[in-house]
């Protein structure tokens, strides 16, 4: 491997890294989650936070999710993203088109997902969607 991540000279396509297309209705970019923070508007509660940003067009609304360390362990963080995703999955129809949604869990939010699980994910971030319409 060259500099960049891409092939060395000489190397064929084979050796080259494969980069699979950033999935749709999420945000990806260090950017996107930076704008959403300093520009965007905030509304949170006991567990968790959410940002939301107008991008302006008419497309699908996107969402990042933010777990740190102060959540709980890798099992701990990987259960409440998911949680989270699967909780704006199933608000989707109340989510505005042309909008980024970053949701950035708090310490509780652990242990909300381990005792209540999805249900108790939905009842944290229900309100915070609807005041953020």
């Amino acid at each position: 491997m060259g500099p960049g991540g891409r092939p060395a000279a000489g190397a064929d396509a084979s050796d080259a890294p494969i980069r699979r297309p950033s999935r749709p209705g999420r945000l990806s970019r260090s950017a996107d989650f930076d704008r959403a923070y300093r520009r965007g508007r905030s509304t949170g509660n006991r567990h968790l936070v959410l940002h939301v940003f107008p991008r302006g067009d008419g497309d699908a609304p996107r969402l990042g999710v933010s777990v740190s360390r102060k959540v709980g362990g890798a099992v701990v963080r990987s259960r409440v993203k998911r949680l989270l995703r699967e909780a704006f999955a199933a608000s989707a129809d109340q989510l505005e088109p042309g909008q980024d949604y970053v949701a950035v869990a708090r310490a509780p939010a652990g242990t909300l997902a381990e005792q209540e699980g999805l249900a108790g994910i939905e009842r944290a971030l229900q309100p915070l969607i609807e005041s953020g319409r």
